[in-house]
């Protein structure tokens, strides 16, 4: 399916080891960035059992809006659905004037790399050690960059980063307002 996210997670890295794994391997470095980012469900919060919801991402490069939907259970069980907004306030009005509503305010640390056209984001969120992404176009791509990082397969870790933060680190951050930075909790 064409809006199949193919994508898989590394648990607890060492970011200034695998920085520098990853230059010394050619990776394109595109950079190190605070994403902001909102949450949305819809209105009686059933996506959260079902593993869906809208986000709003505000970076350097600009807005997007995306909708994921995940089984949780494949490297290709996400479905994703992306485009670029004018704005994180436009896209806001937007969801919340369809209905949707506004759950979490939630930032990251992304660096983001290329290397054998997989994207991959080393990501640093509040309370949880930095882990890594890996995102290509096929399950061989990623396990052929894993091997080439030293990650060892066995060990990925597939879902979105909420479920992920809830299930490894006990965070409940899906019930969560705020998961910044600055600002954490209910």
């Amino acid at each position: 399916m064409e809006d199949r996210e193919i994508e898989v997670k590394f648990l607890e890295i060492d970011k200034e080891a695998m920085r520098a794994r990853l230059r010394a391997l050619g990776a394109a470095d595109r950079g190190e960035e605070l994403i902001s980012e909102i949450i949305f469900y819809d209105p009686d919060r059933r996506w959260i059992t079902e593993n869906k919801f809208v986000r709003i991402r505000q970076a350097a490069r600009g807005a997007r809006l995306t909708y994921k939907e995940s089984d949780e259970e494949s490297v290709d069980g996400t479905i994703e659905i992306e485009l670029s907004i004018e704005s994180l306030n436009k896209g806001k009005k937007f969801l919340q004037a369809v209905g949707l509503v506004a759950s979490r305010e939630q930032e990251k640390r992304r660096h983001s790399f290329v290397l054998d056209q997989v994207m991959i984001d080393i990501d640093t969120w509040p309370q949880v050690p930095t882990y890594i992404e890996l995102e290509g176009e096929s399950e061989a791509a990623l396990k052929a960059v894993a091997e080439k990082l030293g990650l060892d397969w066995s060990k990925k870790v597939v879902g979105t980063a909420g479920k992920v933060i809830e299930e490894h680190y006990g965070i409940p951050v899906r019930s969560y307002q705020y998961f910044t930075f600055t600002r954490s909790g209910p």
